[in-house]
């Protein structure tokens, strides 16, 4: 069979409208074209759902096709999709010698194959609206104890109630012990990595906190932050706080309740929304909840078998228990207990309880290993509670398609998840940002373009570091230590002047692709202002106030201010333009017609006319050639540019406006 024999591509309407995922209720349609020297006899389009064991047969009519493709015979089908999940479907040509199977080739196009692998179809009903604030606007993430210092009366009270309180042994009556914390005194420095009797406690604090990101409010206003994601604040042994001691307290390291409310007031009388990070799949075993050491009265789950907490965890007979990943300070939860559910997900609970603290919304950690149950009663909760309130979950991989624990998670399908963490994204920009693979670049966002409902698409938080990755600017430019290096490696690795200065140029350029991709960017505390670092806790380190690269602070500012002053960055429609060698360009606009089924079947999210916007890189090592439809200026430079073809030399990225003059 020779190459073009069929034709087919899923992302282009021309064979399958709507593009994309597909609201509940909509007909979709199909067509392929068939060469017609096979003398096909019946083609069928064989959609398997998700929850199903075996596939549905649709017949395929023929019909003549325009003169251009007059050597081919195009067959068609519609179908309604009712049932939310996922569908999978390949085709069946039938000729007079054998049958055909037609599945999925690597790059998307039609291909013959004995086990045809499946195009992907997502369907979705949506229970709950996302809420309009997060689009088109940019997130910003903070790591608690290291991104800014404020006054902290409450941990001063503490800590005296605590020596006052502390018995023969030196330990508090109540609580886990402040004093077992250690309080650096050196802002800047290098965070504890090394071992303490073979055990890593995390146990160093800087004194950021909650009173320290409200004075920096202005700073970040100015830089066009519209919602900050706080790494987890309530209280636990850590610096991290991944490790919950009490869900329903501030952390006296980092603050009052009273200082959370201030914060999201001030916050939002700046534009800016908070959001809280969940920690729902496992608590720390320092913790009113389990109490292994006990610091809270002995009414925990490890000591207490009739306390009313025994059952949110997994105990074995030989009173060992199941934590997460092993970790045996981090029990693990058992989500499907009525009281945990109740004490998480109810009307009075946690999730409701910071969001009438002022909070907008809530990250959630681990969301694969939350059960589907739990997951919707914590929306339900949510949503009930606030109705533009967000839900983000913390996925790494395509998350349409996420199973985790051998379950399909179906995230998308209406009743859960707002949106996700986006990584591929961030994978796909470090690749083509150091090795020019712009080919992979355009498959990724392609990917999860077709796979993502538009207001998840829309909404995907997307990242270049978390508290979870090495620094960016040390993955774009730093010395590859291998797949697991030493703590002491990277602590004794740092980026010389000359990969510094490659770096800063990279980041540049990853920054632009990141800000004009759909969904909304997210900067890690720091990123803006130069900071290096590989793993844990080398990425956790204090934010460098009076030390700042101010030209790299600019450039955030600058192409936020572009963002943000150009509606078609918060619905617009995205397509490829090119993705050959080391040049990915890609264009964003405005369209009345129909994306993903839903996003733009009128111009409520429009201007007075369509906009387009051309993001272009060229991060290989020769120069490339894009073709332009039209006039168009450079926003980062205001060039105009009025040939039909320019040269994008290594190393240049451009933003191309159309150009009022010469449209």
């Amino acid at each position: 069979m020779k190459e073009t024999s069929i034709v087919f591509n899923s992302r282009d309407e021309r064979y399958k409208s709507p593009y994309g995922a597909l609201r509940s209720g909509m007909n979709m349609t199909v067509r392929i074209l068939v060469d017609r020297d096979l003398c096909p006899r019946r083609v069928r389009l064989v959609m398997l759902y998700d929850r199903h064991h075996y596939p549905a047969y649709y017949e395929m009519a023929g019909a003549e096709t325009p003169i251009e493709t007059d050597n081919y015979i195009e067959y068609s089908v519609s179908l309604p999709v009712e049932d939310t999940g996922l569908y999978w479907y390949h085709f069946q040509v039938e000729t007079p010698n054998r049958l055909m199977k037609i599945g999925r080739a690597d790059d998307n196009r039609a291909e013959l194959q004995d086990f045809p692998k499946s195009w992907q179809l997502t369907v979705y009903r949506r229970s709950y609206e996302t809420p309009e604030w997060i689009f088109g606007g940019v997130y910003y993430h903070i790591f608690v104890d290291r991104f800014a210092q404020g006054e902290n009366p409450r941990l001063e009270r503490a800590l005296a109630e605590e020596r006052g309180a502390a018995g023969e042994n030196g330990t508090p009556d109540h609580g886990i012990p402040l004093t077992a914390k250690i309080r650096r005194d050196d802002w800047g420095g290098v965070p504890q990595w090394q071992p303490e009797d073979g055990k890593i406690y995390n146990r160093d604090f800087f004194g950021g906190n909650l009173a320290g990101i409200r004075k920096k409010l202005p700073y970040l206003q100015e830089l066009g932050v519209t919602c900050l994601y706080l790494s987890p604040i309530f209280e636990a042994y850590s610096n991290h706080k991944y490790d919950t001691g009490d869900y329903s307290r501030i952390d006296p390291m980092f603050g009052s309740e009273e200082d959370f409310r201030a914060l999201c007031r001030d916050a939002m009388s700046r534009g800016i929304r908070v959001i809280c990070d969940g920690v729902f799949s496992h608590t720390g075993s320092d913790s009113v909840y389990f109490d292994k050491y006990g610091h809270f009265g002995g009414g925990g789950a490890w000591h207490n078998v009739n306390s009313r907490y025994r059952d949110w965890y997994y105990f074995h007979e030989n009173d060992t228990y199941e934590s997460w990943w092993g970790i045996d300070t981090l029990p693990r939860l058992n989500k499907t207990n009525p009281d945990y559910q109740k004490f998480i997900c109810g009307r009075d609970g946690i999730i409701r309880r910071w969001l009438r603290a002022g909070a907008s919304g809530w990250r959630l950690d681990v969301a694969d290993e939350l059960d589907t149950g739990f997951l919707k009663a914590l929306v339900r909760a949510a949503k009930s509670e606030k109705q533009d309130s967000i839900i983000i979950g913390e996925v790494w991989e395509d998350a349409s398609n996420k199973i985790s624990y051998g379950d399909r998670r179906n995230y998308f399908e209406g009743d859960k998840l707002d949106s996700v963490m986006n990584y591929p994204f961030r994978a796909g920009i470090i690749d083509f940002v150091r090795n020019g693979n712009a080919w992979q670049m355009a498959a990724t966002v392609d990917q999860i373009m077709e796979n993502y409902p538009s207001d998840v698409m829309n909404s995907l938080m997307n990242l270049l570091g978390t508290h979870d990755s090495v620094r960016i600017l040390t993955a774009l430019a730093g010395r590859d230590l291998g797949p697991d290096p030493s703590r002491e490696q990277q602590a004794n690795t740092h980026l010389t002047e000359e990969e510094r200065r490659r770096g800063l140029r990279m980041l540049k350029i990853a920054v632009v692709i990141q800000m004009t991709l759909p969904g909304v960017p997210c900067i890690y505390y720091g990123d803006e202002a130069e900071t290096e670092g590989y793993k844990d806790p080398f990425n956790r380190t204090c934010y460098p106030w009076g030390r700042e690269n101010k030209d790299l602070q600019a450039w955030y500012r600058k192409i936020i201010a572009i963002r943000k002053s150009h509606p078609v960055y918060k619905r617009g429609r995205y397509r490829t333009i090119a993705s050959i060698e080391g040049l990915y360009a890609f264009e964003r606009f405005d369209s009345v017609d129909s994306w993903y089924g839903d996003a733009f079947s009128d111009r409520d999210h429009l201007d007075s006319r369509p906009s387009s916007l051309i993001t272009c890189a060229n991060c290989g090592e020769r120069e490339a050639t894009l073709f332009l439809d039209s006039v168009r200026v450079d926003l980062l430079t205001g060039e105009r540019k009025k040939e039909e073809k320019i040269t994008v030399f290594p190393g240049e990225v451009m933003i191309l406006a159309e150009d009022e003059e010469g449209v």
